[in-house]
Parts: structure tokens; C-alpha cells; sequence
């Protein structure tokens, strides 16, 4: 049975409806992820799913009692409270002026499970808010979400501004929580770890399919050529009944009129179908060739606060090369680039630049916008023309290449979504000659779909490119070599995407540990023939070892116990598990299924405890 149904949703702002007609099933359990190009309606529907935004007409029929718990995609800048009072609930969410989650009542049942949560952040429980980076402010409103256990949670943009690491956090929680989720994402290899199911917004329908992102994927082209082969054959149909209905005058004397009303029939269709949006049509004003060196560093090093951000680095950057920087979050990615292209002097070592080069900045956070300008004066800035490799263009024409009509492009920015910002940025940068490309986190808030178009522009680019990202398969698509800020701000450069960065660096780990492993043996080895030529024999060397503290020795003889009473928890779980009237209760079989996998965990956790206390004697 479902936990909500949304039965015939309709939606209209003007023009076509956003929503036309819209329905589908949400199950115990589902993580969905719904995807769709940029201006659909994806947040929208979430505001829909909450009660946040009414509809013209249909209804949202939801089970008795359900919880749903929503994350915005825009952060609040400014929040009053520490971390632990945003996540345990103690003060209200407010974006833009409307407040997005209300005060949450002192209850034990959820303080247990915020504080679970909030041990998983990472983050200074008694930080406050404010004082975190945007990151870090997303996962605890994450967090926050989580902590309302909710039935149905509702992520919009859940990866942006997250570094890797914290994203494959967030991979780790979603994939074990037990609600059902439904979230919005244009990170391929999160959508790709997480979702068990997907829906398409596409012209106001949604449409759901029960697999995974790749498969789902290959589904829909397939729908979608079918689609445009079905659309071929009918426009061909009507033009001729257009040329029929148009004959002389003795055709029309004995015209059949079921025909005729059959032709106004096809008019109404034809004139009733939405069009898939088109793709963004970019292409990159390039500059003469750069010489062949772009940046040289030699030994280069920059601390901040006395924090080492950059650590002897020493590399080279090669006209043609498509260099990503990886890091986590205030790790300096940002300060290396600008180290790289010479606007920050390092504190030792030095930095060589090339010859000829032309360089074209994507700003993270957009400030090369004129908020006080239309979209027409930035790109233009007062000229009604532009040149692009050569070619005379209108700045209208230019704009409806990335989308924007005619009436937007007049519009002021401020109009504008996060992905519509990200789309104009690409604009302004690609109207400009180049031969460097330092693309800042330029993944933010793009489809899919303007994703693998800036990719292939990329790997079609003749000059250098640097971009900063988060998105592991957008790495995987352009970069050819990997810059990684890891521990102490050590830079370690690795060939290929990032993939091929973490195959490298699973192996170096693992090379690590195996190190640490065998200087542990080689030093109980020596231990062993000290000992032996101080004639102390291995009993009465085991006879020194540590032994167990008064609170440890309490903690020791109650593990027995504990290890059997959570055997037995998890037999009898397994044992409900298996009997038949379960198998139809979606609801009770997540539960069941939770209870098993958290006891086995402590189960595990007992088991290395015990062990750990009884060696100690």
C-alpha cells in the first residue's frame, strides 16, 4: 500500500501547466530520485508533496499519520543557535522569508535520534551556525531532516557544496535510512549509488520507472526516439491532409467530411503538443594558441593561519592538459588556482606562467554577475552584437542558444534560478576569447543534460582547462590529470579522472597500512629478543601487560550478557521475518529488516569490545 499517492495534480502559473495532470505511487522504502530539466518543476512538486504550495485541482492523499520532513536546495546565510539546537529542532528553518520547518516539540524518541545524527556530522556540536561554511550547513540541516524521522524525506540539491568525502557520507545515510526518500539531484554517481527508482518530469508529466539511473537511462532514449518517430510519421500524415483539404474546386465538391473532421482533429493535437525542451547550444570563443608552458611551481607552499594549505608543490601545466582540483571543503582548492594563475604570491617557491595567455574565469560564487544589469548587458555590455570566433551575432540570438527567450534575456538576473545563473555565467565566459579555462565548481545547479554538453565542449576545447568540482562523473568526462590537496596540504597528482585518482588512492592506503602492520611485527619481533637476552621469557612478558581498570572490568563481565541477549533479538527478528503474513507488509518488512542490520552492528561492536578487554587480562 502506498504511503502517498498524488492522483491528477494540476499546476499552472500561465502558459502550459507546470504540472499537467500529474500521477504516481510512493512506497515504503522507495529512494526515488526525480530528475528533469532545469525550469520543470522538480522543487515545485516538492512544495506540492509537503502542503507548502497549493494546486489548481487533484489531491495528495497521504497514510494516516505520515511524517514528511523537507531540505531546501537554498541554504539560510543566517540562523540564531548552535548545531546541536538547528538539528535537535530547538529553533525554526526560514528561507527567503518563509519559515521551511517549524520548531520541533522535546520529545525523547526524537532528542535519542538527533543525537544520533548529529554524532555523524562531524561537526562541533556547539558551533554555531553562522560560523560554518556552506557545506557544513547543508549536511546539518541534512541533519535536521533526518532527526524529525520523518516517513517520507523530500532532498532538493542534497550534493551542492558538499566536498566528496562528504557527499559519500551522504551516500552512506541515505542508502541506510528506512524512510522512503525522494530527492532531486544532477550528481550522476550519487543519483547512481542511491536511487531505486526514478521520475521523469518531462512537460509537466511525470513519468515513473522502476530501475536504477543507467537503466533507466537507456529506457528512456529508447521512449524518446520512439517518441520522435511517432511525431515524424504524424506531421507527415497531417502535411498531406493539409495539401488534400487545399485541392481545387471539384476536390472539394466531393470531399469526404469525416475526413475533414478527422484533419481538425490532427490540427488540435498537433497544436496541443509540448515540445521537449531543447539543448543548450554552446560553443567557446577560443583565443590564439598559448605557448606551450601554461604554469610552472616549483617547491610552492602558502599556509593560512598557520595552517599549511599548500605543501612543496611542484608540478607543470601543459597547453592541452584538463586538470581537475579535488579536495575537501577549505582544503584551498580556490587558493591554488589563483596560486596557479599567479593572483596569490606564495610564501616559498615560485610560480612561472606562460606565454599568450588568455584566460576565462567561472566564479563559484558568480560575482562577475551584475545584478543591477539585464541578462542582454552582461552579455553585451550596451552592444546589440557580439563576435564569436569570427562570426557576427545578436546578443538575443546568442542568449536563446542557452535558453533564454526573448522576454527573459530583458529580465533582470535576480529573476533568474540557480541554474539559469550557472547557464548565463557559461554565457558571459564563452563570449570572451580564450585559450585557459578555470572553471570554479561550474556543476552546481546544471541538468544533466547541460552537463554532458559542457563535458563534450570541454574535451572538444584546444586550450587548457582547471575546474574545481565535486561531481565525480563530470571528472571522470573531462579531466585528464588529477591535482588532490590531501593531509597537511600535501598536493598529490594522479593521471586520469577521478576514479582513476581513487583506485590510487584506495592502493596507497592499503599500501600504508601494510606498512604500519609490519613495523608492528618487526617491533615485537625486537621486543621478543630484548626480552630474551634479558632472560624474561614470553609468559612472564604476557604477565606485564596492561591490566583491565575497575570501570573496564564491570564493562567485561556484562558483555557476555549483552552478546547473547542481541543474538537473540536478532534470531527472533529473523524468525518474524520469515513468516508469511509479513511478506505483505512493505512497512513492517523495512522495519524488521532495520532492527536486524542496527543489532548486528552492535553485535560486531560487542564482539571487538570483549575481545579488546579480555587480552588486557
Amino acid at each position: 500500500m502506498p504511503i502517498l499517492s498524488a492522483q491528477n495534480i494540476l499546476l499552472r502559473f500561465g502558459g502550459p501547466p507546470l504540472l499537467d495532470n500529474v500521477s504516481f505511487d510512493i512506497e515504503a522504502g522507495d529512494r526515488i530520485c526525480l530528475v528533469g530539466r532545469n525550469g520543470e518543476g522538480k522543487s515545485t512538486l516538492l512544495k506540492v508533496l509537503t502542503g507548502e504550495m497549493e494546486t489548481n485541482s487533484g489531491e495528495i492523499v497521504k497514510k494516516a499519520g505520515l511524517k514528511v520532513a523537507r531540505m531546501i536546495q537554498e541554504i539560510p546565510a543566517h540562523l540564531d543557535g548552535t548545531v546541536r539546537d538547528i538539528v535537535m529542532g530547538r529553533v525554526s528553518v526560514v528561507s527567503g522569508g518563509s519559515v521551511i520547518s517549524q520548531k520541533i516539540l522535546d520529545d525523547g524518541a526524537h532528542n535519542a535520534t538527533a543525537e544520533a545524527i548529529l554524532g555523524k556530522t562531524g561537526i562541533d556540536a556547539d558551533a554555531p551556525y553562522d560560523s560554518l561554511s556552506g557545506g557544513q550547513k547543508r549536511r546539518v540541516l541534512f541533519a535536521r531532516a533526518v532527526a524529525e524521522d520523518p516517513d517520507l524525506l523530500l532532498l532538493d540539491e542534497p550534493t551542492n557544496h558538499l566536498d566528496i568525502p562528504a557527499i559519500q557520507w551522504l551516500e552512506g545515510i541515505v542508502t541506510r535510512l528506512s524512510c522512503a526518500v525522494m530527492f532531486v539531484s544532477h550528481d550522476r554517481a550519487f543519483v547512481r549509488r542511491t536511487a531505486t527508482r526514478i521520475f521523469e518530469l518531462d512537460r509537466g508529466r511525470v513519468r515513473s520507472w522502476d530501475f536504477p539511473y543507467d537503466k533507466f537511462v537507456q529506457f528512456r532514449d529508447q521512449a524518446l526516439a520512439e517518441e520522435e518517430k511517432a511525431n515524424a510519421l504524424f506531421d507527415k500524415k497531417l502535411a498531406e491532409e493539409e495539401v488534400w483539404i487545399r485541392k481545387g474546386i471539384q476536390a472539394r465538391r466531393t470531399r469526404n467530411e469525416g475526413r475533414v473532421r478527422a484533419l481538425i482533429k490532427m490540427r488540435e493535437e498537433r497544436a496541443a503538443r509540448r515540445s521537449r525542451t531543447g539543448n543548450v547550444n554552446m560553443q567557446i570563443t577560443e583565443a590564439d594558441r598559448s605557448g606551450r608552458l601554461v604554469a610552472r611551481l616549483k617547491n610552492v607552499s602558502y599556509s593560512y593561519d598557520g595552517s599549511p594549505l599548500i605543501s612543496d608543490l611542484s608540478t607543470e601545466i601543459s597547453r592541452g592538459d584538463r586538470i581537475g582540483i579535488v579536495g575537501p571543503n577549505g582544503s584551498g582548492k580556490t587558493t591554488l588556482l589563483r596560486l596557479i594563475l599567479g593572483e596569490l604570491h606564495p610564501e616559498s617557491g615560485e610560480v612561472r606562467l606562460g606565454s599568450n595567455l588568455h584566460i576565462a574565469y567561472f566564479d563559484q560564487m558568480r560575482t562577475r554577475l551584475r545584478e543591477d544589469k539585464s541578462l542582454i548587458e552582461n552579455i553585451g555590455d550596451g552592444q546589440a552584437y557580439i563576435t564569436l570566433n569570427g562570426v557576427k551575432r545578436h546578443v538575443l540570438s546568442y542568449l536563446q542558444d542557452f535558453l533564454f527567450s526573448a522576454d527573459r534575456a530583458r529580465g533582470p538576473i535576480s529573476a533568474l534560478s540557480g541554474g539559469e545563473r550557472n547557464r548565463l555565467l557559461l554565457a558571459c565566459l564563452f563570449s570572451h576569447p580564450s585559450n585557459v579555462l578555470v572553471l570554479d565548481e561550474p556543476t552546481n545547479d546544471l541538468d544533466m543534460e547541460t552537463l554532458d554538453l559542457l563535458a563534450e565542449l570541454l574535451a572538444d576545447y584546444n586550450g587548457t582547462v582547471l575546474t574545481v568540482s565535486h561531481d565525480r562523473a563530470f571528472l571522470d568526462s573531462v579531466a585528464t590529470g588529477i591535482l588532490a590537496i590531501e593531509e597537511d596540504g600535501h598536493v598529490f597528482e594522479a593521471v586520469g579522472g577521478y576514479s582513476d585518482y581513487e583506485a590510487n588512492k584506495k592502493l596507497r592506503d592499503k599500501e600504508a597500512a601494510n606498512a604500519v602492520r609490519i613495523a608492528a611485527e618487526k617491533e615485537a619481533e625486537r621486543q621478543a629478543r630484548s626480552n630474551l637476552a634479558a632472560g624474561v621469557s614470553p609468559a612472564q612478558a604476557s604477565t606485564k601487560k596492561k591490566k583491565r581498570s575497575y570501570n573496564e572490568e564491570r564493562e567485561y563481565s556484562t558483555l557476555p550478557e549483552k552478546i547473547e541477549k542481541l543474538e537473540k533479538e536478532i534470531a527472533d527478528y529473523q524468525l518474524e521475518l520469515s513468516k508469511p503474513e509479513v511478506y505483505t507488509n512493505a512497512v513492517l518488512i523495512v522495519e524488521l529488516q532495520k532492527k536486524i542490520a542496527d543489532n548486528e552492528i552492535l553485535l560486531e561492536q560487542a564482539y571487538e569490545r570483549f575481545e579488546i578487554l579480555d587480552n588486557l587480562g
